[in-house]
């Protein structure tokens, strides 16, 4: 499976079982990092599958086509919009960006990012420029990208028990149809 858009949540399934060593050379591997991220988020946001969803496939593109950290957030958005919508897209595609918000305006986020995270940070462009942070300020799912970003950086604990893709499978069919 390359990084095509995904067309069925049966290829989404497929695609995040696949997930191929760590994530980002990370203490979990790719599947417990999404999964661990859709379940921050259902804690957090219990009522807002799109939230949920954009958490469990915000890193497919880095699936699908692997050592691409500069480019897997827009690549991993186009894969999913067909799929999952605009909203879910827009997420997956502003995860990097809002990373380096985050690093950009909060001086002590830095210091919550793992060695990996850093690393891809220069990848993704570093910190961002006075208007590429306002930029970010007009966008109205900012908030959204900055809880999703939170949760993928709490989303790397060795051996953490958390709902499986069983558990998800009905919640994509569900996000998939609207």
């Amino acid at each position: 499976m390359s990084a095509d858009a995904l067309l069925s949540v049966d290829d989404v399934l497929a695609l995040l079982r696949r997930g191929p060593g760590f994530a980002d050379e990370e203490d979990v591997d790719q599947l417990a990092h999404a999964l661990q991220c859709a379940a921050r988020l259902e804690q957090e946001a219990p009522l807002d599958l799109e939230l949920q969803i954009a958490g469990l496939v915000h890193d497919i593109a880095s699936i699908a086509a692997p050592d691409s950290p500069a480019t897997h957030a827009p690549v991993g958005g186009r894969m999913v919009r067909a799929l999952f919508g605009t909203r879910v897209a827009q997420l997956v595609s502003l995860h990097a960006d809002a990373k380096r918000y985050l690093v950009t305006t909060d001086p002590g986020y830095r210091a919550t990012l793992s060695r990996r995270s850093l690393e891809t940070l220069v990848a993704q462009g570093g910190l961002l420029s006075d208007p590429a942070v306002a930029r970010m300020q007009q966008l109205p799912e900012l908030e959204d990208a900055l809880t999703l970003r939170r949760a993928d950086d709490g989303a790397k604990v060795a051996n953490a028990s958390v709902a499986g893709l069983d558990h998800w499978e009905p919640v994509l069919r569900r996000v998939a149809s609207t």
